[in-house]
């Protein structure tokens, strides 16, 4: 990584945008639960979307050397959205619509979380390259 930093203050970065990662997904996922219900993993699809575009940002902004690779990426993409984003939880969304019966809810779920966040992320980058310009 970076002589300038220690290892020990890259696992506090870590650490500290994990904790801010993980609040802040508790905290979008039940106001999105409030104010769209249970029936559809909504709050999963908002998370994904909002981390992707972030992730999009994030890269481009060190690419363009904007932000430091090794503090940045350390605290925001390792800590903050590998504690924020929900891969593992979406997954487990669409596992569990099939094995309720819910094929038309799963592959909406499926189809939702890939194209969105995978456009969130072009987004972000685009929002970055633009302005960097």
């Amino acid at each position: 990584m970076s002589n300038a930093i220690s290892n020990y203050m890259l696992y506090i970065y870590i650490a500290l945008g994990g904790a801010c990662g993980a609040s802040l997904r508790f905290y979008i996922s039940q106001l999105v639960l409030s104010w769209l219900g249970k029936g559809f993993p909504f709050a999963t699809l908002m998370v994904n979307i909002i981390g992707s575009f972030t992730m999009g940002l994030l890269y481009q902004l060190i690419e363009h050397e904007i932000l430091n690779i090794t503090v940045h990426r350390t605290l925001i993409g390792i800590g903050f959205l590998g504690a924020f984003t929900t891969f593992s939880t979406f997954s487990l969304d669409s596992l569990l619509l099939l094995q309720q019966g819910d094929v038309l809810k799963a592959a909406i779920n499926i189809l939702l979380n890939v194209s969105l966040c995978i456009a969130a992320a072009a987004l972000g980058m685009y929002i970055v390259t633009t302005l960097v310009k």
